[in-house]
């Protein structure tokens, strides 16, 4: 492309095949300059991530989704991070799969490890050895991994889905640092939910409604002005929707914590350890767990925070004492009866062909019984976690944001004593964290415990009743603000 032209689209009307929904997009129309910098915005599901790719050429080049346009122009030198950094990977190593890159680009093969350094230093990727299996990797590493092997591509244009999702506040400054540094003279087209460390980078913002309409374009100051109540109404991200949502304890509530906290524990960990590769990965010792706990669990990527999960869960080697009220013995299936898991890549848990397949797989076996009484525990699920209009779609087929509803609800069903979450809330919209933050509550409220790995300093702040702090695998107690949670989300005046 030359520098000179401009790229985007006329008149944009697409649907998925075999979909008896209405159009994905209902006539989307505008162009990106050369430089510019657009920051996409819009609920989960409305086809942002599908809209960046119509841009790049990707659909329908070869994503074949039938789609019409009166005119769709693509860059020809670009870049695309997607919001799941192992779609994008060709080969096994973290040094291969950035030399993939530079061989396409006829880098000579003795400058090869100085450039393989380079991108990864950009993107804070420290490894002792570059040569390192990606499937090691934590999903924040293999994020800045993704990144990395973008930039040596050298793109005069950056596609960017979500691609700080997955890190912790360090890397996400990072990763924005090294667009800013490498960006000035680049086309950027981002779409992200986590906006606030990136605002001051943006020159225009693009507003796609719930029925895939472009509600507004122009610079961001002038649209959370204008448009701040249909940002609000649509549940999209805006500076400072959380202050906008106020957050009041109920007295059952406060009173339902109190008789919880005087209970014996329903976990406990002596000397526990989760191994990976034959190594410690992350550790725990002389911490119990007691009903009604909401445990945020925080730390930098790669810290060991998801192996706690995984080993709680015993997905991976472990050593030591980990005590669990009502599980006999130390079995995945019995250890699924008290404790339910949500994977960091909703992807890994999906085992059926369709949204409601996998909700009714999920019920528990005293809901399986009679068909009436069943298909009324559907419905409800369906509406309850806003996956009504999708039923009938692949898990495969939906939005970050709506496989991860589907995968929280999966779990969620069988009404667990332990919920044990992975990044839960990447991905989603306003209203879908809210929505999910308020039914984790109720279920909190009644004495469930919630232990949520999470880089969200609101939600740590807002919603924890302990904090949990990993740091080279250690995992320790910290000092939480909250004595007890906030046991409602509701945005003020709704």
């Amino acid at each position: 492309m030359d520098m000179s032209e401009e790229f985007g689209v006329t008149n944009l009307r697409l649907k998925y095949p075999g979909e008896e929904a209405p159009l994905l997009f209902q006539g989307v129309s505008f162009s990106v300059k050369p430089g510019e910098k657009v920051l996409l915005l819009g609920p989960s599901g409305c086809g942002k991530s599908t809209l960046l790719q119509v841009l790049s050429g990707i659909v329908p080049d070869i994503i074949e989704l039938p789609l019409k346009a009166d005119r769709l122009t693509t860059p020809s030198r670009w870049g695309y991070v997607f919001q799941d950094p192992d779609a994008q990977f060709c080969m096994p190593y973290v040094d291969e799969e950035i030399a993939f890159v530079l061989e396409n680009m006829q880098v000579p093969r003795e400058e090869m490890p100085a450039r393989i350094a380079q991108y990864l230093s950009l993107v804070g990727l420290q490894l002792d050895d570059t040569h390192t299996p990606i499937g090691v990797l934590s999903q924040g590493m293999k994020q800045r991994l993704a990144i990395a092997s973008v930039l040596a591509l050298e793109p005069e244009v950056l596609f960017l889905d979500e691609p700080t999702a997955l890190l912790d506040e360090e890397g996400t400054n990072l990763v924005w640092e090294t667009i800013r540094s490498i960006g000035a003279d680049k086309t950027l087209v981002i779409v992200e939910h986590k906006i606030s460390g990136i605002l001051d980078l943006i020159d225009r913002l693009i507003v796609i409604s719930p029925n895939g309409e472009l509600l507004a374009d122009g610079s961001p100051q002038a649209v959370f002005q204008t448009y701040k109540k249909q940002l609000a109404d649509y549940g999209i991200w805006y500076p400072g929707v959380w202050d906008d949502c106020h957050t009041g304890r109920t007295a059952e509530s406060a009173a339902a914590g109190e008789m919880l906290a005087a209970r014996q524990p329903v976990m406990t960990f002596h000397d526990f350890a989760g191994l990976r590769g034959g190594k410690i990965k992350t550790y725990v010792d002389n911490l119990c767990v007691y009903p009604g706990d909401w445990i945020t669990v925080t730390g930098i990527n790669g810290a060991g925070k998801s192996s706690l999960l995984l080993a709680i869960m015993r997905l991976i080697p472990t050593q030591g004492k980990s005590w669990i009220e009502g599980v006999k013995g130390s079995k995945i299936e019995q250890l699924a009866e008290q404790v339910g898991f949500v994977f960091q890549n909703p992807e890994f848990q999906f085992v059926t062909n369709s949204v409601e397949e996998e909700l009714l797989y999920s019920l528990p076996e005293a809901e399986k019984g009679e068909a009436a009484a069943q298909q009324a525990a559907l419905e409800e699920l369906l509406l309850e976690y806003d996956l009504a209009a999708l039923r009938r779609r692949h898990p495969f087929q939906l939005s970050m944001g709506q496989k991860r509803r589907l995968s929280v609800a999966s779990a969620m069903v069988r009404r667990p004593r332990i919920l044990l979450l992975d990044e839960p809330t990447f991905g989603l919209d306003a209203q879908g964290t809210m929505r999910m933050l308020e039914q984790l509550e109720r279920l909190r409220a009644g004495g469930t415990v919630i232990v949520m790995v999470t880089h969200d300093e609101e939600i740590v702040k807002r919603c924890a009743t302990r904090v949990w702090r990993v740091e080279n695998g250690c995992v320790t107690e910290a000092v939480s603000e909250n004595s007890a949670p906030l046991a409602a989300f509701a945005r003020e005046g709704g």
